[in-house]
């Protein structure tokens, strides 16, 4: 693909999987590719919620996050979407080994560039001025308006920016109040990241039990120091036992009965990203249309407490500790830090019937989701 440009220099040293977009075209087909999936995200996981896989408050929060990730590509879009065709355009910046998203340095910018998006908005014309000065430009000068055309994909990305409703580098912790049971609230607190280290959005979900005197939203000292510990432990490098041991230990009141990680890539593509194995074979044999060469993984891991036991706190007290369950297969609990790892592909129907076909090792125990006809999700084994 001649439009993907691989980092070189000083800059390619320290991102060597890493690849800008500098056609226009190019980036328009990129953005087009994540918009489509986007959208099939929010249909898996109604489709898991219909298996028993998500609750219907689970279902909403994590559809909260694919339509803000959705907001930010089409932000994005707007902002790059001048590359290659104007001077001083922006060239994204993806992953094109690891995950095939944009890398995160670009969702920091972004963050940067909201803050001051007000300041940006009042530099520069309004759309509909900035349409009719195209338009006298095109029929009066006969000239094509690129300088305008780019002052439009700007005004259009600030105004995207200041809309919100974006994922972010860090979407901090939330929490959504589910019933209460043996005298204690039960919450589900939600946070999201988009991880460093990988490139990749990642959800995380917790079951908790509260036994505080304040509900833990309302408390203003146990939720700010619940917020900061979450989010300084959403490192894709720590497992989830040790981030539910950690939190158990530092909140006394707080009782973690669940940990999920929820894992939005990577994609797979053979016009923009190096894949290697059983996915590259596939990819490559069902020489799919533009639109259908791709596949995403969604993999969730999941952390479950089988019970509590009272532990000795000091010479006159004890606390409840959670005792977590881990996978017995093999000991992959132990090595995983899970009791469970679930592991999808959602991918079209072109690329669905070359797996089926291969059928590689590796895939066989993955969940299957085949975008159909009209966007249609099937469900298979």
């Amino acid at each position: 693909m001649t439009s993907v440009n691989k980092g070189s220099g000083v800059k390619g040293q320290l991102t060597n999987d890493h690849a800008e977009l500098y056609d226009t075209l190019v980036a328009r087909r990129y953005f087009d590719k994540f918009d489509r999936i986007t959208g099939h995200l929010s249909r898996v996981a109604a489709e898991m919620e219909a298996e028993g896989a998500l609750t219907r408050t689970e279902t909403r929060v994590v559809g909260r996050y694919l339509a803000a990730l959705g907001a930010t590509f089409r932000a994005l879009s707007h902002k790059y979407l001048m590359t290659g065709r104007a001077d001083g355009a922006p060239r994204l910046t993806f992953d094109r080994h690891e995950s095939g998203f944009p890398v995160a340095q670009e969702l920091m910018v972004m963050a940067l560039d909201a803050a001051q998006a007000n300041k940006h908005l009042s530099g520069i014309a309004s759309v509909a001025e900035l349409k009719d000065r195209m338009v006298r430009q095109i029929v009066g000068d006969l000239t094509i308006p690129t300088a305008l055309q780019f002052a439009l994909s700007q005004r259009l990305y600030y105004e995207s920016l200041g809309m919100g409703g974006l994922f972010w580098a860090r979407n901090d912790p939330d929490a959504q109040w589910i019933g209460d049971v043996g005298g204690r609230r039960q919450f589900l607190v939600h946070w999201a990241v988009y991880d460093t280290q990988v490139n990749l959005p990642v959800v995380y979900l917790m079951d908790l039990e509260d036994s505080g005197q304040k509900p833990l939203p309302n408390d203003d000292r146990r939720w700010p120091q619940t917020q900061a510990h979450l989010m300084a432990q959403s490192l894709d490098g720590l497992k989830l036992l040790t981030i539910a041991q950690g939190f158990d230990k530092d909140f006394d009141t707080l009782h973690p009965k669940r940990l999920r990680r929820i894992h939005l890539g990577p994609m797979y593509s053979n016009g923009f990203t190096l894949q290697s194995g059983p996915i590259s074979q596939v990819l490559s044999t069902a020489m799919a249309p533009e639109g259908q060469d791709w596949a995403l993984v969604w993999t969730v891991e999941d952390l479950l407490a089988e019970r509590a036991e009272q532990v000795k706190d000091g010479w006159f007290s004890t606390v409840e500790r959670q005792i977590f369950a881990l996978d017995p297969f093999a000991g992959k609990g132990a090595e995983t830090g899970t009791t469970r790892m679930d592991r999808m592909v959602i991918l079209p129907e072109r690329p669905f019937q070359v797996l089926a076909e291969l059928n590689p090792p590796g895939f066989r125990d993955v969940r299957k989701f085949v975008v159909g006809t009209g966007g249609r999700i099937i469900a298979t084994k």
